[in-house]
């Protein structure tokens, strides 16, 4: 049987003309034609060059690093980038989760506070509902569990964040890379 990347090389050769993210083989193409229309052609997050689902919402697309996957493409989702935001490979986010990179200054609320872009390591699951508040930065292989609110970094690799503010609860074994990755 030949692999989907070969058999659909020219429909991911077309679609890579839309962005990037658009031309990434771990999602069917079927799934990427979808998000190409609704994105480029309804206009519903048309800045962002990766595949995002509709009820997600993205700001400073340009500021975003989407690693090897495409955040956002959970329903619900909510990436300010105006800070910057860093995602290493295979970082999967769930719905509704918020990353928020910038802040609000507490003597004005008017002005917006600058800070280092959010960083969060390979092999990370964002849970549904979890927040990334500005300047977090998190290792390689975190687990963040629904609901949690990460507030400050967790430079640590393998470990489960949960509560809010978020703390570890727990330490994992070390990831494992399929062929797949």
């Amino acid at each position: 049987m030949t692999p989907p990347r070969s058999r659909h090389q020219w429909l991911y050769q077309i679609l890579g003309l839309f962005g990037p993210g658009f031309a990434n083989p771990q999602f069917a193409p079927r799934l990427l034609l979808k998000h190409v229309i609704i994105q480029k052609i309804f206009r519903i997050n048309a800045q962002t060059p990766w595949p995002v689902h509709w009820t997600s919402h993205v700001m400073a697309a340009e500021k975003i690093d989407p690693g090897t996957r495409a955040p956002g493409l959970s329903r619900g989702c909510h990436l300010d980038g105006r800070n910057g935001i860093i995602f290493g490979k295979n970082v999967w986010v769930g719905p509704r989760v918020s990353i928020i990179s910038m802040n609000h200054d507490p003597q004005n609320y008017r002005r917006y506070l600058p800070t280092d872009p959010i960083v969060i390591g390979d092999n990370c699951w964002l849970g549904t509902n979890a927040v990334i508040l500005p300047g977090v930065r998190l290792g390689n292989h975190v687990i963040v569990a629904a609901g949690a609110v990460v507030t400050k970094s967790f430079p640590e690799d393998d470990i489960l964040l949960a509560g809010a503010p978020a703390r570890i609860i727990k330490r994992l074994p070390p990831y494992e890379e399929d062929a797949k990755g």
